[in-house]
């Protein structure tokens, strides 16, 4: 192992609390997702089981329901808690086929009673607690006697996540998993990774700066640019063609030494960026206190996790319908903040083969059956959290209209 990787393990593991020996480091967070997806399922073969399943939400990213996809199993959708925009845990669609619940920490938003419970429930139904932890990285759910919650707990240093890094990831493997066969199984295979390939290590060194070149031409020659560069596998994109129709871009990799000395260094430095996060959550709090926490007539926002408030990536205020919700997003970013619509639509940024996902009959069926996933799809508002109080207050400000 080299000193770049053993150093992301030590951080990882200073953050978390944890032992640096159960951090497993990954070029992408989606390709550490598969590793263990892909031996839950040749677990289940070998016991004679037939396909297994994984409890997710649709309002997510397409490249956190990919890997399951990829790996041969099959993801099934569970409503959301309005709270916590995670899978509400008394709502959750089990049966004797299910080997993984998904905890997304949705915005970074944790909280130690509804993960604790969603946890028990997996468990209880013979399934592994699987935590999404793509925008909290290095932060742990952990419950009221301060156990982490999770079987397994993914987290990512992608773009727009909360370390400036762009590339890598990592997997915590509990220790104290129930399953010793599967745990030993998953952990050789993250253990048996090569480093990934030259050719991506390279695209991944010029990615900042092919962005900014791309972002600065007229659309269609950027796209024109942007197509040719990945073409010639000189650019490597943040969602690939084939990671919107259930397939993964890249096969699982150890990130290279310059990716992993990035993120330890980012996150040996975030205490800093995390207490102007938290700062900014507890003004959101008090400037959106009188919001509704469920789907309301006009707005509602996700309150979820402890006091004090949590270094959120961001804020998620809803609206009732997108083009309310296109108007706060415009009328944030006129104000020179960046509000995001995540994730609207849901498997964010939409998928092209939604029966490749389980979604044959079409993901507004299915939504159907999701009212909050539902509701909060079609209104959602994504707020920046990296602002001092006076720029949270006037972004809410243009976020209210």
């Amino acid at each position: 192992m080299t000193d770049a990787l053993s150093g992301l393990k030590a951080a990882l593991a200073k953050r978390s609390g944890t032992n640096a020996e159960d951090w497993y480091p990954v070029f992408k967070a989606r390709q550490g997702m598969f590793v263990a997806f892909d031996q839950m399922r040749r677990a289940r073969e070998a016991a004679g089981l037939p396909q297994g399943r994984v409890v997710t939400q649709l309002f997510t990213c397409c490249t956190a329901v990919d890997p399951i996809v990829a790996a041969g199993l099959a993801p099934v959708y569970g409503d959301l808690s309005p709270r916590t925009l995670a899978l509400d845990p008394e709502r959750m669609p089990l049966d004797d086929r299910t080997c993984g619940v998904v905890i997304q920490h949705t915005y970074g938003i944790q909280d130690p009673v509804l993960d604790a419970r969603s946890a028990l429930v997996a468990r209880q139904a013979g399934a592994l607690a699987l935590e999404d932890c793509a925008h909290c990285a290095g932060r742990l759910s952990r419950d009221e006697q301060g156990a982490p919650v999770a079987d397994l707990s993914f987290h990512s240093f992608g773009v727009e996540k909360m370390l400036p890094t762009h590339f890598g990831g990592a997997v915590w493997v509990n220790p104290a998993m129930a399953d010793r066969e599967l745990r030993a199984a998953i952990v050789a295979a993250l253990s048996g990774l090569a480093e990934v390939a030259p050719r991506r290590a390279r695209a991944a060194r010029a990615y900042r700066n092919q962005i900014r070149v791309i972002g600065h031409l007229p659309a269609g020659m950027g796209k024109a640019l942007r197509e040719r560069l990945e073409g010639a596998g000189r650019f490597e994109p943040a969602i690939s063609a084939v990671e919107l129709a259930g397939g993964l871009g890249s096969t699982a990799a150890l990130p290279d030494a310059w990716v992993a000395e990035k993120a330890r260094a980012a996150l040996e430095g975030s205490d800093a960026a995390d207490r102007q996060r938290e700062r900014a959550v507890g003004v959101y709090r008090e400037l959106f206190s009188g919001s509704a926490v469920a789907p309301g007539d006009e707005a509602w926002v996700a309150i979820g996790g402890t006091e004090p408030p949590q270094p959120l990536l961001r804020f998620g205020f809803f609206r009732t319908d997108a083009e309310a919700a296109d108007a706060a997003v415009q009328r944030v970013r006129a104000a020179g903040f960046y509000a995001v619509p995540w994730y609207r639509p849901v498997l964010f940024p939409g998928v092209t083969d939604p029966a490749a996902y389980g979604l044959a009959d079409g993901v507004e069926k299915a939504l159907g059956s999701l009212p909050v996933t539902c509701a909060a799809s079609r209104g959602a508002v994504a707020l920046p959290t990296d602002l001092s109080p006076d720029q949270v207050r006037a972004c809410a400000g243009a976020a209210r209209g």
